[in-house]
């Protein structure tokens, strides 16, 4: 039985360089550089270590003229496509355009005057780049403000509303849009109504979510809420934290749905006294060890008797801990047991095989609730 199953919104599918969002697109999954944008060498290596980490897409704030020329070596040596992040001066649109740009991220209503703002469309309309319309509860119109007193759904979907008339009247549809805010029930209020509202693809994040640990909990309920309801084409996970781990956790919380899957999804129990093995201390080494592979596997590390059979069983790979040797599963079937004093390397040297052996091969996790 698939208790997981999501029906997605249809929405109208752009594409942000080679990758497509919206459609019947995979949810992608981005994040931003927090590097100083002029600084070339730092943003390449930060961009790199994203791209590394799994994502489709990264963004790059372009508050100058400078940066805009530093933009033209970015773009030039991203291995994913780039998002430019403009606010205010349309010339910068217009430079990074010219310079390869894969997406705007524009407000076309603080752009300038309608000629202007005309001009940013006419040149992303030349050279087929998408536009990201973002609306932030913390950056609200100010006669919105008044009428509504302070930020809400109905407000930022107003807000999102006026900038996406104005792309309408210039005839421009590929566009996607976000209405974020740090609230979770404010933001997926928000996406919520303008999801009804409008066919281009949706940008989910929760913004400003705070730091690594708080900023992960706010955005895996916010994100999950929306997606759960079939509401999202692209996200970002935003931390107060390494770009990578926005990354991550943004894979983790599709993962969990079972939109998108990347890397190994570890199955592992709390422990208590009853463990036989080192299950904490065996997991967070693994993980780090095993970064480096992708393949969709399950790998099951279970501390004693009472679930862990069930687990390992169910696991591409598994153990059962016991107090000096733990019980080794793969595919379901038992196979061995190895000392826990060997349980570390013995179980990175058998993850790494079985991915070699199968490649391709679809988690049993995933694929028996398909």
């Amino acid at each position: 039985m698939n208790f997981n199953e999501i029906t997605r919104r249809k929405s109208r599918q752009i594409m942000v360089g080679n990758v497509p969002v919206g459609g019947s697109a995979p949810v992608s999954v981005q994040s931003m550089t927090n590097t100083d944008t002029e600084d070339t060498a730092a943003t390449l290596a930060q961009i790199r270590a994203i791209a590394a980490a799994g994502a489709d897409i990264v963004r790059v704030s372009v508050p100058s003229m400078r940066a805009a020329e530093a933009f033209r070596e970015i773009r030039a040596g991203s291995p994913i496509p780039v998002v430019a992040d403009i606010h205010f001066d349309y010339r910068i649109a217009l430079k990074v355009a010219e310079y390869g740009a894969d997406c705007l991220r524009i407000n076309p209503g603080n752009i300038g005057s309608e000629e202007k703002t005309r001009a940013v469309v006419e040149a992303a309309r030349e050279r087929h780049i998408p536009i990201r319309i973002g609306v932030n509860g913390g950056s609200l119109e100010r006669d919105l403000l008044e009428r509504y007193g302070e930020p809400t759904p109905e407000a930022l979907v107003e807000s999102a509303l006026r900038h996406v008339d104005i792309l309408d009247r210039m005839n421009f549809p590929d566009f996607k849009v976000s209405v974020k805010a740090s609230n979770v029930f404010l933001c997926y209020e928000a996406y919520r109504l303008l999801a009804a509202k409008i066919d281009q693809p949706l940008h989910l994040g929760i913004t400003e979510a705070g730091g690594f640990r708080k900023g992960t909990v706010l955005s895996a309920m916010g994100l999950s809420w929306l997606l759960r309801d079939g509401i999202g084409d692209t996200l970002r996970v935003s931390l107060a934290a390494d770009p990578v781990e926005e990354v991550k956790v943004g894979f983790d919380i599709l993962k969990g749905l079972g939109l998108r899957s990347r890397g190994i999804s570890f199955v592992a129990c709390p422990t208590c006294s009853r463990r036989g093995c080192d299950v904490i201390g065996l997991v967070n080494a693994l993980e780090e060890r095993l970064q480096d592979i992708t393949d969709n596997i399950t790998v099951a590390v279970m501390g004693c008797i009472v679930n862990g059979p069930g687990e390992a069983q169910r696991a591409n790979l598994g153990i059962c801990g016991a107090k000096d040797r733990s019980v080794y599963y793969e595919d379901g079937e038992r196979k061995e047991l190895i000392p826990n004093s060997e349980l570390l390397p013995a179980l990175e040297q058998k993850i790494r095989s079985y991915v070699k052996n199968h490649p391709g091969k679809a988690s049993r996790a995933v694929s028996e609730s398909d």
